[in-house]
């Protein structure tokens, strides 16, 4: 299992992306969190198993329709404890 955090930049608040990751997340069998950051980024943390995750961090570039991702920068991180779900924080 590896965890990636995710700061994710453009237009990703209120465009549904937190639920949308949460879902594609769930789908992959990724657990973690997305939420919203003050300076109008999204944080994503991913935990789950490598191909799963990176497929995720690919998605994260797309979200959904309304989204305008800009930037994504991922690194690996080490949450202790792991999450057990997937959450919009």
């Amino acid at each position: 299992m590896i965890c990636r955090r995710c700061l994710v930049s453009g237009r990703v608040q209120g465009v549904f992306y937190r639920a949308s990751t949460r879902d594609r997340a769930r789908a992959l069998g990724i657990t973690g969190h997305a939420r919203n950051l003050p300076d109008g980024r999204v944080e994503v943390l991913a935990c789950g198993a490598a191909e799963a995750v990176g497929e995720l961090c690919d998605w994260l570039w797309q979200g959904p329709t309304y989204a305008k991702v800009e930037a994504v920068r991922c690194e690996e991180v080490r949450p202790d404890p792991p999450p057990e779900d997937f959450s919009t924080a």
